[in-house]
């Protein structure tokens, strides 16, 4: 994998949450992912709210679904957990997650520029534990990187979530074109930062709070 972000494992993470949105038969809300992290939001809960069940084959799908997008000959793995995050909290919820989407970007291109200088990995990452993020920003500054334009995948993480779409169809049988109702995968192509007004504002739509 490319360092310190990979667009084509990032790719490869986004189809595996289409595939959890539309194909895997969990059917949840939507999807967020960074990193090697996927958040899922189910407004119903799949298998009577059977916690275990959920866990287990959330993770099974992700980790089948991502060997197959990569191409690997080892099979990968998913842990999973379960969070209860009804009305404003999965606002918090996703908020913090963001957050978190933040600070790994910043250390990754931290601990990629000291990799990439000599340090081994046990080395850079002593070198960066304790360091504030205004420090490890200006690091990275004087090395040419402005971390806030970075692409925005990398700082914000990308939200992809189920939405109702008309598609124009034919009727074989009447030779007339109709309009049909889908569910449709949106994809912003800058996902919003979920502290703002809009971001939260998204967030509330598609959870109904």
């Amino acid at each position: 994998l490319r360092r310190p972000f990979d667009p084509r494992f990032h790719a490869a993470m986004r189809s595996v949450c289409r595939y959890l949105l539309t194909g895997s038969g969990l059917t949840p809300l939507f999807a967020y992912t960074f990193s090697d992290e996927i958040s899922l939001y189910f407004s119903t809960l799949p298998f009577s709210g059977r916690v275990e069940k959920i866990d287990s084959v959330a993770a099974a799908a992700a980790a089948s679904a991502l060997t197959i997008e990569l191409g690997c000959r080892e099979p990968l793995a998913f842990d999973a957990r379960t969070i209860p995050a009804a009305g404003e909290f999965a606002v918090e919820y996703l908020t913090s997650r963001q957050n978190e989407a933040w600070r790994n970007h910043i250390n990754a291109y931290c601990q990629s520029a000291l990799v990439n200088e000599g340090m081994s990995p046990r080395e850079a990452a002593a070198a960066l534990r304790g360091m504030q993020s205004d420090a490890m920003h200006d690091m990275m500054f004087q090395r040419g990187v402005n971390l806030a334009a970075t692409p925005a995948w990398q700082r914000r993480g990308t939200l992809l979530y189920r939405e109702e779409c008309v598609k124009e169809g034919y009727n074989p049988l009447t030779g007339e074109s109709v309009e049909a109702k889908r569910t449709c995968i949106r994809e912003p192509e800058e996902t919003p930062l979920f502290s703002t007004v809009e971001g939260a504002a998204l967030i509330r739509s598609l959870t109904g709070a």
